[in-house]
C-alpha cells in the first residue's frame, strides 16, 4: 500500500505499478481509484477562500469524466469550477450544473476575495468582472498559452487534470 501511493504520487502509469507491485488489475484500478478519491476529498475538505488585493488567482472550469464510447469529443461527466493562487497551492472547487454567469459569478464573488487579479481564458461568463471589483487578464487559447504580459492559467489546469475523478461529486 505504501510503495503504490508513493509511485502513484510519482505519476507512474497504472499499469507500470501493477506490473512493478506484481499486484492483479482489479487491484491496481482500486488503489488507483482510493488514492484519487482521497485527492479529491482533500481538495474539497481544504477549499479555502482565496485572492486579495494585488494577488494573482487563475481560475477556470473544466469537465471531469470520460469520452462516450472511449471516442471522440463528446465527453460525460461532472463539470467543475475552480481556482488557486498564482504563489500558493491555496484553492477551491466546486462542482457546477452550468457554466454560465449566472453560476459561475456567484461562485467567484464567494471564494475569490476583491480586489484580486484574475487570469482566465476568453469563456464570456468571465466578461465585465471589473464591475465586480476584480482585475480580469485573459489568455486566448486559440492563439496562445501564455499572453503578451506572462498571464497563464497553467497552475490551475494542472490542478483540474490532477482531480479527474472529480466527475463522482
Amino acid at each position: 500500500m505504501v510503495k503504490f501511493t508513493y509511485w502513484w504520487s510519482r505519476d507512474l502509469e497504472q499499469c507500470q505499478l501493477k506490473h512493478g507491485l506484481g499486484m492483479s488489475s482489479s487491484t491496481a484500478v482500486d488503489w488507483d481509484s482510493f488514492c484519487r478519491e482521497m485527492c479529491e476529498i482533500s481538495i474539497i475538505e481544504n477549499s479555502e477562500l482565496v485572492g486579495g488585493e494585488g494577488k494573482v488567482v487563475q481560475i477556470d472550469e473544466s469537465k471531469f469524466g470520460k469520452h462516450k464510447y472511449d471516442q471522440g469529443h463528446r465527453m460525460e461527466g461532472q463539470w467543475v469550477f475552480g481556482g488557486i493562487k498564482d504563489e500558493s497551492r491555496k484553492c477551491f472547487i466546486v462542482a457546477v450544473k452550468k457554466r454560465d454567469k449566472a453560476t459561475l459569478l456567484p461562485i467567484i464573488l464567494k471564494w475569490i476575495k476583491p480586489g484580486t487579479i484574475l487570469v482566465s481564458d476568453f469563456w464570456k461568463a468571465y466578461s465585465n468582472l471589473e464591475n465586480y471589483g476584480y482585475s480580469n487578464r485573459t489568455v486566448n487559447h486559440s492563439k496562445e498559452f501564455v499572453n503578451f504580459d506572462g498571464a497563464h492559467t497553467n497552475k490551475i489546469e494542472g490542478l483540474v487534470i490532477f482531480g479527474e475523478t472529480l466527475e463522482t461529486l
